[in-house]
């Protein structure tokens, strides 16, 4: 780890650790499901997935008759992404295969037609050289003509300034692990020099406060011609870049970038 991660890693892993309660909490994210199983039926299989996580995305592309090679980090998100594999008809079990590795190092000895990297991913690539080493990863993988399709926030300037003591409420939510119901809340913590965004998700049980805990998120802002520069100095050129999953345009008040890049003449290999 270099000694800018230093601090980090929590943030990068922690929110993962629990598989059950991620499923649980994004189960009703579903418009950048089908825009990424839509991008694959465009493009054709086989799919590589950088982050492939609890396999959201991973099984509605292999329902749509496609094969799809997953590659995620944590064993906590593989093994949960296998049990929901489990659950489907053997045709769907048999298009995807799942692998542990770090995204800005593996190396499959095989190109795919698209490479796609859902739900934020590449947020936590925290400095520039985990950005080159990425988006070499993806260069090693990409056929002639082949696309970079993935997804990050659109900083806001008024969540980023955000008073870093002040717990901001949600709803109570009851975790899956223990069936306990929690008082949940979220902190915020933006380091503008670093441009990294450090959530504290806590949640209070008030009929026990021992079962009180925290979980750290650390999240790196990407500010849109920021983006654009580091593909360009990657070797990829933009395609398209929205502001939704629907392709609507990127605006002021858009949640997401969503980015539709391939290797430019000088960035093949």
């Amino acid at each position: 780890m270099s000694r800018g991660r230093r601090g980090l890693e929590p943030g990068t892993t922690a929110h993962y650790e629990d598989a059950a309660y991620y499923d649980q909490t994004y189960r009703r994210r579903r418009s950048d499901v089908r825009f990424y199983a839509a991008m694959a039926e465009q493009h054709g299989g086989p799919v590589l997935e950088l982050g492939v996580g609890t396999g959201r995305v991973a099984r509605d592309i292999a329902r749509r008759g496609m094969a799809v090679v997953g590659v995620d980090l944590m064993p906590e998100m593989l093994a949960q992404a296998e049990r929901r594999l489990a659950r489907e008809p053997r045709a769907v079990r048999e298009r995807v295969e799942l692998l542990r590795g770090d995204l800005r190092r593996v190396r499959l000895g095989r190109r795919f037609p698209l490479v796609i990297s859902p739900f934020n991913v590449f947020m936590h690539l925290y400095e520039r050289r985990d950005w080159e080493r990425a988006l070499a990863t993806v260069a090693a993988h990409l056929r002639p003509r082949g696309r970079l399709v993935f997804d990050v926030l659109l900083p806001d300037a008024l969540e980023l300034a955000r008073h870093p003591t002040r717990i901001y409420r949600g709803r109570s939510v009851r975790l899956p692990g223990d069936g306990r119901r929690y008082r949940y809340g979220e902190r915020f913590d933006y380091d503008p020099v670093r441009q990294l965004q450090k959530v504290t998700m806590v949640f209070e049980d008030d009929e026990d406060p021992t079962r009180s805990f925290s979980t750290p998120l650390s999240h790196r802002q990407v500010f849109p011609a920021e983006l654009e520069a580091l593909l360009h100095y990657n070797g990829f050129r933009i395609e398209a870049l929205w502001g939704d999953f629907e392709g609507g345009p990127l605006e002021a008040h858009s949640e997401s970038q969503v980015v539709v890049a391939r290797l430019s003449p000088r960035g093949r290999r």
